[in-house]
């Protein structure tokens, strides 16, 4: 995620990194030529006698326009479906950092053994988050997790699980040795079962991708009104044809590629949340509430 200073209207107008324009800027540099083609081509053969007018190769505005305004509620439809995964992702991770908080405060409020909860706490944040980019590297985890626990999760297909396993079962042995009562397991149990939600609502969204026959008709409407939208241009515009076009398609092809690294929120992009910071506000937070407890 990219931390930047909302208030400055400038140097976000001017910024390149972060923005469509690194995966946009080729799509727009070959409509924008395109678009220069035709206009060269219209003003040659007018020249030359091989036209009569311009509007032998010229569309109707009014039915462009009709096809553009639908296309801007499909691009605007996709945009707000994007925002809402991301926010949902963002939710996700604001009820681990809670609940994780609580579960460790209690825990080692009630037991002498608060730094194995943090420490396994820890490891459920760093396995989850290694599974929403897609690796199963437990070395991280680790450091913070009994080695016992290490070998179970890496039989586990789903890693957190296992982790969230050996916390349920930290839980019961703290229970059998009379540290907690009937109230207090359940209290710490409905903790573990909010950040275990938090888990299944992550993968929801990261796999559940926007369908792929919604995603292609956006991309084809793009592609036919730009393909046209130089034969609109060029009797009204003349030469400025080439620079609206690259406007236009630039506006196009940037707001479908911010939907789509937006889609996916816990991605490697500069704009995905950033789930190293999650994970190390987690750590660094059970850590200190648990060393507190010991004092």
């Amino acid at each position: 995620m990219i931390e930047y200073n909302r208030y400055s209207w400038w140097a976000a107008v001017f910024s390149f990194r972060g923005t469509a324009l690194p995966r946009a800027i080729g799509r727009v540099a070959i409509f924008t030529f395109y678009t220069a083609t035709i206009q060269t081509a219209l003003e040659v053969g007018t020249h030359l006698g091989w036209f009569d007018e311009h509007a032998a190769l010229t569309l109707d505005p009014v039915a462009h326009a009709v096809l553009g305004s639908l296309l801007g509620f499909l691009i605007v439809f996709r945009m707000n479906g994007s925002n809402n995964r991301y926010w949902e992702g963002r939710s996700h991770w604001g009820m681990l950092i809670n609940c994780s908080r609580n579960l460790v405060r209690v825990g080692s409020a009630h037991s002498d053994h608060g730094p194995e909860l943090a420490g396994l706490v820890t490891g459920f944040v760093i396995t989850l988050r290694q599974s929403l980019h897609g690796s199963r590297d437990l070395t991280e985890a680790g450091d913070y997790v009994p080695p016992e626990v290490v070998r179970t999760a890496e039989r586990f297909g789903n890693q957190p699980t296992a982790v969230s396993a050996a916390i349920s079962a930290w839980i019961a042995r703290e229970h059998r040795a009379g540290k907690f009562g009937p109230e207090l397991v359940r209290h710490m149990e409905d903790l573990l079962s909010k950040m275990v939600d938090a888990q299944g609502g992550c993968e929801k969204i990261q796999k559940t991708p926007l369908p792929f026959v919604y995603a292609t008709m956006i991309k084809q409407l793009i592609l036919a009104y730009l393909l046209t939208l130089p034969l609109v241009l060029a009797e009204r515009c003349g030469w400025w044809s080439p620079l609206l076009m690259a406007v236009v398609s630039l506006g196009l092809f940037g707001m479908e590629e911010a939907s789509v690294e937006t889609e996916d929120p816990f991605g490697k992009d500069e704009n995905c949340l950033n789930l190293e910071q999650f994970t190390l506000t987690i750590a660094r937070d059970a850590g200190q509430l648990a060393a507190a407890s010991q004092r």
